[in-house]
This record gives structure tokens, C-alpha cells and sequence, in this order.
């Protein structure tokens, strides 16, 4: 007789959330499993802060609120649902409040995708995120090369840039691709 392997408990979202409040380490949740997330390299968090940085005024001024690094957003999607921890969430909805620790509606979400990332970022969460109504642009920064991608939405258009100006309609405001890279001198522009 063959062995039986051993199943997996399915983990509801209330005790993955209770989890998450009580526990040091950040875990990303799909359809009943929580997978642990890995620590960040100094590049991701000058990317991440040159970025945030750049867009704290514009979403001061237009009343959003910008989170970094560790607010979910929360997917529902046939009947399951999907925890992600952007690098990056702009949440412009001031109905977008039901939850202390996640975000339901954002309208610009940003992942600094590293080497051991990029595959999930550019598939898995790309797919997931667009599925938000909400959303209106998906920005991919390269965190090994001055590359920036931006999914447009509804439009579904996907513009690269490696040098130059970009624009993210959500906020109104135009960033340059030097300065998100300025502080990775090595990859500045």
C-alpha cells in the first residue's frame, strides 16, 4: 500500500490575519496558504524609498493615502482570496478603509522586482492585480538594471523605460527614471 501524503490545513483569511498582527515575519496569502516572504537587499530599499519619496506629495495633495512595504492588498477572486505585500500601495478610495491591515481598492500598486522575485512579480501578481477595479497602473522597478515598467489599466497598455520621464495618471505626476535610481549609484542613470 502506498503512503498517504500528508495534507495541508487549509488557513481561513481570519487566522491568517490574526497571524499577521501577532507575527515578526511578513507572510504573502493565497487560497488557504500562507508563504513566507524574504528579507529585502539595500538596493530594494533605496528603490522603494526614492520612490515613495517622490509620490508622498502628490498623494498628500490629492488626499490618498501611500503605503510602504507593509500594507496588504486584498484580492477576491472565484471564491478565494489572495494577501500581497506591495512594495508600494496608493489607495485614493476614501471608502478603501474597511481594514487596518489591508487595502481592497488601490489605484497604483509598485513592486521592486529583484532576481528572486521577478518571476511572481511579472506573472503571478501582475495577473492578480489586474483583476482590481481600481487599479489604474502596475509599476515593475528592475531592481539590477534602470528599467521601469508600467501596466496601464484599463487600457492595458505596457510601456518600458529606461531613461527619461514617465507619467502615472493616478497621481498626475510625471518622475524620471534618474531620479528613482539616484540612490543606487552603480545603476544611476
Amino acid at each position: 500500500m502506498a503512503p498517504m501524503l500528508a495534507l495541508k490545513p487549509h488557513l481561513s483569511v481570519e487566522d491568517y490575519l490574526a497571524g499577521e498582527r501577532d507575527c515578526e515575519i511578513r507572510h504573502e496569502y493565497g487560497a488557504g496558504e500562507a508563504y513566507a516572504m524574504a528579507g529585502a537587499s539595500d538596493r530594494h530599499g533605496l528603490l522603494a524609498m526614492a520612490l515613495g519619496a517622490e509620490l508622498l506629495p502628490y498623494a498628500r495633495k490629492k488626499r490618498c493615502q501611500l503605503f510602504m512595504a507593509d500594507m496588504k492588498v486584498r484580492i477576491d477572486e472565484k471564491g478565494d482570496s489572495f494577501f500581497y505585500y506591495p512594495d508600494l500601495l496608493l489607495s485614493c478610495d476614501p471608502d478603501d478603509r474597511e481594514s487596518a491591515y489591508y487595502r481592497r481598492r488601490p489605484c497604483l500598486v509598485v513592486e521592486i522586482a529583484s532576481p528572486s522575485t521577478f518571476r511572481i512579480d511579472r506573472r503571478e501578481k501582475l495577473f492578480a492585480y489586474r483583476t482590481l477595479p481600481s487599479l489604474r497602473e502596475y509599476v515593475l522597478v528592475h531592481q539590477d538594471t534602470p528599467q521601469i515598467e508600467v501596466f496601464r489599466y484599463p487600457e492595458d497598455e505596457h510601456d518600458i523605460y529606461t531613461e527619461g520621464t514617465f507619467r502615472l495618471e493616478c497621481l498626475d505626476m510625471e518622475l524620471s527614471v534618474e531620479s528613482v535610481y539616484a540612490d543606487v549609484r552603480e545603476l544611476s542613470v
